[in-house]
């Protein structure tokens, strides 16, 4: 989904230009590192967000899963921090940490009280400059079991988990930097050695290819000399590899796709290829996914959840990433209620949306609730350092709220009505899960799903 910003449209309410910004300041260090300070002093707290500028969509075919394994590495300890230090100290000082990884970006980050900023770059510039010195083959064979532990705890042993995996391999072309799972394969993961990981960070993990934003109740005079006195000396990395550069996905035809799984229910994911994120419908499409089914008044929950009583959860989103993004629809049914009964339904409403424009209150609804989140989440530190540092990545300026609200703020019902035909009139993909032995449940695009 595209960042949460929206405003509604009726007389009176809020605008677009009553977004407050963020103020910041950026440079960059002579290595390339850039740097993105925010002031607030609203509270005594601090988050340090560090985004390298990596993900699973810059590994290649037999070798994935690199990315998400230096999530863990990083915690590993570095040159002067030994293993366990870094946990150890950010938590003796108050302080909370975790990172994530996508296809397009890995993020690390630390929330810690205004007097341990210090520490937090310490241990941040230590594992950016001088990890590699004590990787060596224990370490990636202990995180490599752990990251395969995860692997069968989220995708292989959990209910409808191999269903992502799926879909972007019968979604995307092979090759296509989106087409394997963030998580990478059990293979890939066993095959990669210590020299590919140590390539992999000499490559990606350099200051160069980051951004550090700092937000919170800091002097920036005095941070300004902290970053360069623990970062400053790093040195830049190789050039970069071409980012990837890929056509939009087209599918030639409706795929139907099942796969049994140890669950109790079925449940049914509908595809669409739909438009990268920042790009013109992509908000469109975010307000049409919350009209659709988002919420207890959206379309698809209030008919096949209130009035019909046949499903335990539906659900809309737009998908929205760096190269493409997915417009997807969830179903689950009920105990014996047929999944070919609600394919019609959720067909009868998709189809109206392209008929028939949505109404002015549910497209008020709809801009209200992307405007409440997106006012939730700058209203942290740690969300307006995590929001500028995407911001710089995907926009190329921190500097993007207010263009981001005007974004949502000029959907129109035309819009949505437009957005509806052009994506969603288009083939798709359609994927079943259904319990072992029970195939008959699925879609197939005839009817099928009893």
């Amino acid at each position: 989904m595209g960042v949460a910003i929206a405003v509604a449209i009726p007389a009176g309410s809020a605008t677009a230009q009553a977004i407050p910004r963020i103020r910041f300041e950026k440079y960059t260090l002579p290595n390339g590192l850039e740097v993105i300070l925010s002031e607030d002093h609203s509270t005594p707290i601090i988050s340090v967000n560090t985004w390298y500028h990596v993900g699973s969509a810059d590994e290649r075919a037999g070798r994935t899963g690199l990315a998400h394994l230096f999530e863990h590495l990083m915690f590993m300890g570095s040159e002067h921090v030994p293993n366990g230090v870094f946990d150890k100290e950010l938590e003796a000082a108050g302080g909370d940490n975790n990172a994530s990884t996508a296809e397009d970006r890995t993020n690390y980050y630390e929330d810690i009280p205004s007097n341990a900023l210090p520490l937090a770059l310490w241990l941040d510039s230590d594992r950016m400059g001088f990890l590699l010195p004590t990787m060596d083959k224990a370490k990636v064979d202990l995180q490599r079991e752990v990251v395969k532990n995860e692997r069968r705890q989220g995708v292989e042993n959990a209910p409808y988990g191999i269903a992502n995996e799926i879909i972007v391999a019968g979604l995307y072309p092979k090759g296509h930097p989106y087409s394997w799972p963030v998580i990478g394969s059990m293979t890939d993961l066993s095959a990669a050695s210590v020299d590919d990981v140590k390539n992999f960070f000499r490559t990606y993990y350099a200051p160069n290819n980051a951004t550090l934003a700092i937000a919170g109740d800091f002097d920036p005079i005095k941070t300004k000399a902290l970053v360069k006195e623990y970062f400053g000396s790093i040195p830049r990395g190789p050039a970069l590899p071409p980012r990837p550069n890929v056509a939009p996905v087209v599918l030639p035809r409706d795929t139907f796709l099942v796969a049994e799984d140890r669950v109790q229910l079925p449940r049914a994911f509908y595809e669409w290829p739909s438009p990268k994120e920042f790009s013109k419908d992509d908000a469109p499409l975010d307000v049409l996914a919350a009209i659709l089914a988002s919420d207890k008044n959206s379309r698809l929950y209030k008919r096949l959840v209130y009035d019909m009583q046949v499903v335990q959860t539906v659900r809309a989103s737009q998908q929205s990433a760096r190269l493409a993004s997915t417009f997807e629809i969830d179903v689950t049914p009920k105990p014996g209620q047929s999944l070919g009964a609600i394919d019609k339904v959720i067909n009868e409403e998709v189809n109206r949306l392209m008929t028939e424009a949505v109404t002015d209150r549910e497209l008020a609804r709809a801009k209200n609730s992307y405007r409440s989140s997106f006012l939730n989440r700058i209203a942290s530190v740690h969300g307006k350092a995590d929001l500028l540092n995407r911001y710089n990545y995907l926009t190329g300026t921190p500097d993007y709220v207010q263009k981001d609200a005007v974004r949502y703020d000029a959907v129109t019902r035309e819009d949505v009505q437009r957005v509806a035909r052009m994506y969603l009139g288009q083939h798709k993909l359609v994927l079943t899960i259904v319990p072992q032995g029970k195939r008959e449940m699925a879609l197939t695009g005839n009817g099928a799903g009893r």
